[in-house]
This record gives C-alpha cells, structure tokens and sequence, in this order.
C-alpha cells in the first residue's frame, strides 16, 4: 500500500464504543480519513460523520452499502456481540481490512468462520483488545517473552466490578449480546492472560454463571440502578480453565458482586522463575540469593512534577499501530486465531454452567 496516500475508514456502529475509543483514536492519525459512517439509526452515523468525517463522508443505514464503496480500505466493526461475525465477514469478502470490536464473537463457530474468511481474502482481521496495549501490559509481555517468569503454571485472570452494571445500549439483552460480565469484561482479562502465558491450547474448561443479584430494584450502581425485568445476562461468572500442557487459569467476571477485591483486565502470573500481578500497578515477585523479593515497576515515563510525560493512551496505541500493520503489510498485535481461543473458552464457561459437566476440547 502507498506510505503516501490516506487510509480510507469506514465505521460501522456509531454507538458508545465508536465514540468512546474507535473514532477519536482514529481521528488522530495524519495517515488515516474517516470517509464513511454507518448505524441502523441514521442520527447517529449523521453525527459522527459531523463529528470526524471528511467534508464529503457518507452516511448509511445499510452497512451492505457501505462495503460496496471500493475505495474504503478499513472497516471497524463497533456494533452489538450478535452481528460481529456477519458483518466482519461481509467486510473481509467486499476487500476490505477489519477491526472487530471484542467479544470477537458470540460463538466458537462465528469466530472460527471469521479466521476462515480473513485467510481466504488475504485481508487483515484485529479484535479490538486494548489492554495489550497498556503501559503496564507491555511491560509485563515483554518480561515474559523474555522467560523472566519461568514456564507459568498458574493465573488469574481478574475482571471484578463490585457495581458497575451498563445499563445503555443493550448489554443487559442475551440475545443481543450472549452473555453479560464474562463476555464483556472476562474478556480482557482472559485476553490478556493467555497473551502472557503465549499460551492456546485449553484442555477443559469448568464454569459457573450467576443471576444473583440482577433481580435487585433501585440497587447500587455505577450508571444508576439497572431494570431487572430486562437484565436478561450474568452478573457474575467464574470459570476453571486447564491447558493442554497442565498450566491452570481461574477466570473471575461480575458487574454485581458483593466484594472490595476490585479490578478488572487484570491478571496474575505465578511462575517457576518468578510472578507478576496487575493489583497494585505492576509489582513483579521471586527469589535471589536465598531471599523473597518483591518490585514494583514505575511506570510514569514523566517522573518530574507538573509533567506526566508525554504518552498515548492504549486505544491510540492500538489504533495507530493497527493502521501501520496494514500500510507495513505486517500482523497485527491481536491475531484472530488468539482471538477465537478467547471466544472457545468463554463459549465453554457457558455449557459448563448450563449441562453442570467440563467441556473437553
């Protein structure tokens, strides 16, 4: 691809997550025009294209219309769970490369036809894991690339809200989204673990998912108190994961849960050569010459007062480094197949809690 000429972006889904991260991180990219925008409700693809679009970006209620438009070169994907995989695979089909908001999918199934549809394009596919992208995140990967750690045997992978159920849009919809904590938030947090571990081989997978709290009136909560009738999702689940090579995940998600140990696209590393845990900004921990030792990394690249230094947040990171992958015809940092382990192991929390049984893969 020309290094000179602007990459051309469609967005399709101009709701929380295109507002919130995909379009203001997008926008602040020389190399990169954001010449289309699509939403089953047209107000909101019109203000978007106001908001970031080219003078002559086009606005569509359609999202088929949009992938007939030749000179688009990317799409991003920020539509509800359910339509991920149809719209993603439409995408990579009209020859276009993609970037698909996490979950990458509702189903095993969904996401392996998505890896199937970018190897038979030769279009680029990304799932929109963020986390990795977080100075502590990159920190840690690189320390375990580097077998700092030793083989890791066991983790955590920690997305605990004590009340911070999203009310907006429709996270509370099964149908819609097919599932609620561990679909939304468990993710990250599983996401970034096994990116850690460089590990994607699961073995079996035990799990539990709980309605226990969503049936509240007037509870508690982040966005104010949630409508039970239409809470429809888990508001907790934890799962037990085994690996091929006897490593062990335990997997913790709620948006309700009555707990102060909070946290959320974190995890924790325990290794034969040393561990690590996101709990208190990033603290690595081992043995030398006989004594326990325990660091904890400063990650504040300003380090004078009044300057914080100069940064980008994770999501401009991401961004920025997902159009250089096309334009450097190199891979992306979140490969599908990565991906599509993530939705295979949430997938299974989901049988596990409805048969009572392990899932074996």
């Amino acid at each position: 691809m020309e290094r000179s000429r602007k990459i051309k972006v469609g967005i399709i889904g101009c709701g929380g997550i295109a507002n919130g991260k995909h379009m203001p991180s997008l926008a602040k990219l020389d190399n990169v025009e954001m010449t289309a925008f699509c939403d089953i409700i047209e107000e909101r693809a019109k203000n978007a294209a106001e908001k970031f679009g080219t003078k002559d970006a086009k606005v569509y209620k359609d999202y088929k219309e949009l992938l007939n438009d030749k000179s688009i070169d990317v799409v991003h994907v920020c539509t509800p769970n359910k339509s991920h995989s149809f719209i993603t695979i439409d995408a990579l089909n009209s020859g276009k490369h993609v970037m698909c908001e996490k979950p990458m999918a509702k189903t095993s199934a969904e996401a392996r036809a998505m890896v199937e549809a970018a190897k038979k394009s030769k279009k680029k596919l990304t799932i929109g894991y963020q986390n990795r992208f977080r100075a502590d995140s990159q920190y840690l990967h690189n320390i375990c690339e580097r077998g700092d750690l030793g083989e890791i045997y066991y983790a955590k992978a920690h997305a605990i809200r004590r009340r911070a159920v999203p009310t907006w849009g429709v996270f509370l919809n099964e149908d819609e989204q097919g599932g609620g904590s561990l679909i939304d938030i468990g993710t990250h947090a599983l996401d970034l673990t096994l990116w850690m571990m460089n590990n994607y081989k699961p073995k079996s997978v035990m799990g539990s998912t709980f309605h226990k709290l969503s049936n509240k009136e007037n509870a508690a909560n982040a966005w104010g108190p949630w409508d039970p009738k239409k809470f429809t999702v888990e508001d907790s689940a934890f799962g037990f994961i085994t690996m091929e090579n006897g490593a062990v995940i335990v997997l913790e998600s709620s948006w309700a849960l009555n707990s102060l140990d909070v946290g959320e696209a974190q995890t924790s590393l325990c290794g034969t050569g040393g561990g690590a845990d996101m709990r208190d900004s990033l603290r690595i921990n081992g043995e030398k010459f006989s004594k326990l030792y325990e660091t904890k990394v400063e990650l504040n690249p300003g380090g004078v007062d009044f300057y914080d230094g100069k940064t980008e947040k994770p999501e401009e990171l991401e961004a920025r480094l997902w159009i250089e992958s096309i334009i450097n015809d190199t891979e992306p940092l979140v490969k599908p197949e990565q991906a599509m382990v993530v939705t295979q192991i949430l997938e299974a929390i989901y049988e596990s809690s409805k048969t009572g049984k392990a899932v074996y893969f």
